[in-house]
């Protein structure tokens, strides 16, 4: 009786091709194209997917994401800074911020109608006799303010020290908790500059949240242990500028430091056990107080 001669391994993902190598994981012939590389052997591409779902993924110090060190958020939030700065000068059809000797769209400090629409504005009346502000529903005003300047000097400062600090943070605090603690940064400044400037005021820039990255970068650093005495001098520096140059919101940037010092705490020191859920709820309640005293100071326009 003649025997048959044994079968050639044909790869199971394609039938056609004849193969001796087998998948280190599930012993499954596997033809060159289906080889993956892996510490011992080759696997097929269903036990290299399979493992890669069991790996869990690499986290920071707060439970943020790694892929922060990339830095997309901060290059993102710049790009729309810079984006915005363009409308801003495009909206100026008529010239009236070089006219009035700011410079080409604002280029030293002038108002365009981008920023007049955007700005914190408590409550005014525009020359065209209408009613405009936060207290009179313009709620958007404390969030597009963060991404409105006055002018193209003003943007770059900012814009530098976004580049300089956001990298940082992200890359310590992962994407999502940087732009949390960038926003409620920029939205505590611009509340802060609605409860404590002139109700026809206007007040814009990304400031706000650049003050509260500088409180949040002092922190985290003290919370790695990591060397903070660079950061201090250069938050003294532009505390004085504040404060000494005309023009400045002083209680934007002063809301902006305590809002991103309050919002990085909660993201420093939540507990290990329930980080996320814990940052979740500490920064929703920042953001409740800060709509709170809005609501309040738009009651004392309204009723004054």
């Amino acid at each position: 009786m003649s025997e048959s001669p044994p079968t050639t391994p044909v790869c199971y993902r394609h039938p056609g091709r004849e193969t001796y190598v087998r998948c280190t994981r599930c012993d499954r012939p596997i033809c060159p194209d289906c080889m993956r590389a892996a510490s011992v052997g080759h696997q097929c591409p269903e036990c290299v997917n399979e493992g890669r779902r069991s790996v869990r993924p690499a986290r920071t110090a707060f439970g943020g994401g790694a892929a922060g060190r990339h830095g997309y958020v901060t290059k993102v939030l710049i790009a729309v800074n810079v984006l915005l700065m363009l409308l801003s000068i495009a909206s100026d059809r008529g010239g009236d911020a070089a006219v009035g000797g700011s410079g080409f769209g604002g280029l030293l400090g002038g108002h365009t109608p981008l920023t007049d629409w955007g700005a914190v504005l408590g409550l005014a009346v525009f020359p065209d006799g209408t009613v405009g502000g936060v207290a009179d529903g313009q709620w958007y005003r404390l969030v597009t303010a963060m991404f409105l300047h006055f002018g193209v000097v003003h943007l770059l400062l900012n814009m530098w020290a976004l580049w300089v600090l956001g990298r940082s943070l992200e890359a310590n605090l992962g994407p999502l908790r940087f732009l949390a603690l960038y926003l409620i940064a920029g939205f505590g400044g611009n509340v802060a500059a609605y409860l404590f400037s002139a109700q026809n005021a206007t007040t814009a820039g990304a400031s706000t949240a650049i003050f509260g990255l500088f409180a949040a970068l002092f922190l985290i650093m003290r919370r790695l242990g990591r060397d903070t005495s660079a950061i201090l001098p250069v938050l003294i520096v532009n505390l004085v500028f504040t404060f000494a140059v005309p023009g400045i919101s002083i209680a934007g940037h002063l809301g902006g430091l305590v809002t991103g010092a309050a919002m990085a705490l909660v993201l420093a020191y939540a507990p290990r056990s329930r980080r996320s859920l814990v940052q979740l709820a500490g920064g929703a309640i920042i953001v409740l107080v800060l709509v709170g005293a809005a609501l309040i100071r738009t009651a004392q326009l309204l009723a004054g």
